[in-house]
């Protein structure tokens, strides 16, 4: 089986401590990690759309096929329901058009796929009136993307939609082909949901999922005057691929009998067990690429790689 393996740029980008790779020397680690993709950053320090004009498109794709690499996806950061905050603001045309743009940069990089978050949940603001706000931005996002051959995949990250049966709803009624989802693990799991039956329902409408993994830390605050703790929401603590408590083998086999053929990303976006050095950001990547090719039979590839010039 053939799959494409992506390496999230978030990973490298110094946002958390760890060591920050600029944008072409990430693809060349990325490549030479042994990964066949990249997910790019859609802000700085990497893909942000204020330092990258479309010459600058044409020579990351280069620079990509040089290195053996394809098909990279575009992750956006959007909020749908910022602008209810402030309605005199016009937020929802500033992302969609900002999204538009990264459509037009996917397709110049040789890609087909931006990837876009829902909207955090605005206090006072009726749900419905919530909804109808993202699924309006959905549809003329993905309509302008069209124009360019991309596909808008929505994650399952933000408040709107993050529960698994929603992000199904949401893409029906977005009701655009190239409205897809890019369905993870990662909230259903912490959630308590079935991550198999989660699976088995939004494979079918999904086109990429990003992976990571986690270990939950209990936390407990001390309370003098029982001379006793109180319990405190668990801390996530990112681990390698084989030691969290997500059964991604189970997942990805749920999904692919359901239908999954998409991609996938791994990323690193918050401390990892280990810290921040960059030997231990590779360790982990070259974990989840163990994982993947071990549990999952993912075939290795064999890739002609240019030299740079």
């Amino acid at each position: 089986m053939i799959m494409d393996l992506l390496l999230h740029s978030v990973s490298y980008a110094g946002t958390w401590g760890q060591p920050e790779l600029g944008l072409a020397e990430f693809i060349t680690h990325a490549a030479g990690l042994g990964f066949n993709g990249v997910m790019l950053m859609a802000k700085r320090p990497h893909l942000s759309v204020l330092d990258h004009d479309d010459d600058d498109c044409l020579r990351i794709r280069d620079h990509m096929q040089r290195r053996g690499l394809r098909n990279p996806v575009i992750a956006g950061y959007t909020n749908l329901t910022a602008g209810f905050a402030h309605a005199d603001i016009p937020q929802i045309e500033y992302q969609i058009a900002h999204i538009a743009r990264l459509a037009q940069m996917a397709s110049l990089l040789g890609g087909k796929l931006v990837r876009v978050f829902t909207g955090y949940d605005a206090p006072g603001i009726a749900f419905e009136r919530q909804w109808q706000a993202v699924v309006s931005a959905l549809r003329e996002a993905a309509d302008r993307a069209n124009e360019v051959g991309v596909t808008i995949g929505v994650q399952n990250h933000h408040d709107l939609a993050v529960d698994t049966a929603s992000l199904r709803d949401l893409i029906l009624e977005v009701g655009r082909p190239n409205c897809a989802a890019m369905f993870d693990a990662w909230a259903p799991a912490n959630h308590g949901e079935n991550i198999c039956e989660a699976a088995r329902l939004l494979a079918p409408l999904s086109v990429h999922t990003t992976v990571a993994n986690y270990q939950k830390r209990e936390r407990y605050r001390y309370v003098p005057a029982q001379v006793s703790y109180e319990r405190l929401s668990a801390r996530m603590q990112a681990v390698t691929m084989q030691e969290g408590f997500i059964d991604y083998e189970a997942f990805f086999q749920s999904m692919m009998n359901a239908g999954f053929n998409g991609s996938v990303a791994y990323e690193m976006c918050s401390p990892l067990q280990g810290g921040p050095a960059r030997a231990n950001l590779d360790r982990h990547a070259a974990a989840f690429l163990e994982f993947m090719h071990a549990k999952l039979g993912i075939a290795r590839e064999r890739r002609a790689v240019s030299p740079e010039c």
